[in-house]
């Protein structure tokens, strides 16, 4: 089953993919975003979920991002794309295209970050996105409508406030791409649940470096920042679509996103407390003797 964790503008699409069941799941951190909806397309089975929940309601702040991959994996998800609108860092990547980025600077600070607060686990980060997954987006964007540019740096800000001119020169200076708020903890939670996750990243508009023209008033610029996002969340549709066949092709394929806490548990395994074990049982259960 491949998981879908779609952000602005892609929400509403995603739920007009065909027939569907709704899950209500309970997780040891809280219920998810919302119920995640399983479907088939394609001869695909999905689980889809709405990152900011039904209508909207959760800042990327207030994501409950841990029960969002916790309920993925009980669910059975090995795989996740998630998508996300964010501002272009670049003048080469122009609104209405997107891009499959290969890195991220987390600047977050208000968000909880891993599963692991009772067990010292340190997973490796050092390509947040899995490569498999990456490779599968960029073979099926051969036959994208849209500019599909691969890899790229993603800032991931704290929000809900947008940039100030100076912060935006700064990410810049760093040799970033893109800015956003959603994609962390997210992709780091999905390496600790040992799924695998890339991400399709929307850009909606030029982040404040380039100063927007002067003939637009305030309404008319967010008319067309929601014109570029209903346009590249349609082009986002298309280039999942296309790599459906190609992420079934992966089958049972080894990936070491997949065997991320096969050396990451640092904790003597025999001092991990009971309650531990059960609460986080879908995640680390195979690393852990077994009950009597």
């Amino acid at each position: 089953m491949l998981g879908i964790i779609g952000g602005s503008g892609l929400e509403h699409a995603m739920g007009s993919l065909g027939r569907s069941e709704s899950h209500d799941i309970d997780t040891p951190f809280g219920k998810p975003s919302a119920p995640i909806v399983t479907t088939e397309v394609d001869g695909v089975r999905l689980a889809l979920l709405k990152r900011h929940g039904e209508g909207h309601v959760f800042s990327p702040s207030t994501v409950p991002y841990r029960a969002n991959i916790f309920a993925m994996k009980k669910l059975g998800v090995r795989r996740i794309l998630g998508t996300g609108a964010v501002g272009s860092l670049r003048e080469e990547i122009a609104p209405r295209s997107l891009v499959i980025p290969d890195q991220v600077i987390d600047k977050t600070f208000r968000r909880a970050g891993t599963f692991f607060d009772d067990v010292v686990v340190h997973v490796e980060l050092a390509s947040p996105f899995c490569p498999s997954l990456r490779e599968v987006l960029a073979r099926a964007s051969a036959s994208s409508p849209a500019r599909v540019q691969q890899g790229g740096t993603y800032v991931c800000m704290e929000g809900p406030q947008f940039s100030t001119r100076a912060e935006s020169e700064l990410h810049r200076s760093w040799g970033a791409s893109l800015i956003g708020m959603t994609v962390m903890p997210e992709a780091r939670l999905a390496r600790e649940a040992e799924i695998c996750y890339a991400l399709v990243a929307l850009p909606t508009d030029y982040d404040c470096w380039r100063p927007h023209p002067h003939a637009l008033d305030q309404f008319e610029l967010l008319e067309e920042i929601i014109g570029n996002l209903k346009s590249a969340s349609q082009n986002a549709l298309h280039l999942i679509r296309s790599a459906l066949p190609q992420v079934v092709a992966l089958g049972n394929r080894p990936c070491p996103c997949q065997s991320a806490l096969e050396l990451a548990i640092w904790s003597d395994r025999a001092s991990i407390p009971e309650v531990t074990r059960e609460r986080l049982r879908p995640i680390l259960g195979k690393y852990l003797d077994p009950r009597p």
